[in-house]
């Protein structure tokens, strides 16, 4: 999926993907990340999530990229806050009261601008990106971010040839496959969720699992 069709997908506000609510299992298992109140953490690919405001309200700085300039400018409008925006060459970086999200794509994301990132929250990343494009982006982020970084990655598992992703399935062996070279792999939770998410079945699916992974460094 290039930036194309994303932008396509806010300006046509076809954004099934964003819940509107703080993502149960962040509130569940973050915490099992243990980081500092004041740690900073990144959220790729963050739309204008919620998950952003229960963050910052743990007391962390919270960076975040999105290439939508519509989900970044409602993110701060719709939550009441009043950045202060910066152009720097293709990126925007909109800023407030310990918030900065970037506006750009995230393979332009630099080692500089998540330095310091103790935490990763992925929930709507790795899954929004077709099999061709995952390696380039665990690559990415691994190639930026503190080797002593954590991530807490959400992801779904279901038949391909049920459904036509975006979001799309992502197996264990793929997870562990993109990221044990340098993180330990620790499954917290999995459980079937398509009767909880019917708007799944109306799309096809007769079978969808959802798993929450923590990755830490050996």
């Amino acid at each position: 999926m290039d930036n194309a069709f994303w932008l396509e997908r806010w300006q046509n506000n076809r954004i099934g993907f964003h819940e509107g609510r703080v993502n149960t299992h962040l509130e569940n298992y973050w915490h099992q990340l243990d980081l500092a109140p004041g740690a900073r953490v990144f959220v790729p690919l963050c739309g204008k999530a919620r998950d952003l405001l229960w963050l910052r309200a743990q007391g962390h700085e919270v960076v975040a990229v999105e290439v939508s300039a519509i989900a970044v400018r409602d993110f701060f409008a719709e939550n009441d806050l009043r950045p202060v925006v910066e152009q720097f060459e293709d990126r925007e970086y909109w800023r407030e009261d310990g918030f900065t999200i970037i506006r750009g794509d995230f393979f332009d994301i630099t080692e500089e601008e998540v330095a310091g990132c103790a935490g990763v929250f992925d929930r709507a990343s790795l899954i929004a990106l077709p099999p061709s494009m995952r390696a380039d982006y665990a690559a990415h982020l691994k190639a930026i971010l503190p080797g002593w970084a954590q991530t807490l990655l959400v992801t779904l598992e279901y038949d391909p040839a049920e459904m036509d992703g975006p979001p799309f399935p992502v197996s264990e062996d793929e997870v562990r496959a993109l990221y044990t070279d340098i993180w330990r792999v620790e499954r917290l939770w999995q459980a079937a969720v398509l009767d909880e998410q019917p708007h799944f079945r109306d799309r096809g699916l007769t079978a969808l699992r959802e798993t929450v992974y923590r990755l830490a460094p050996y």
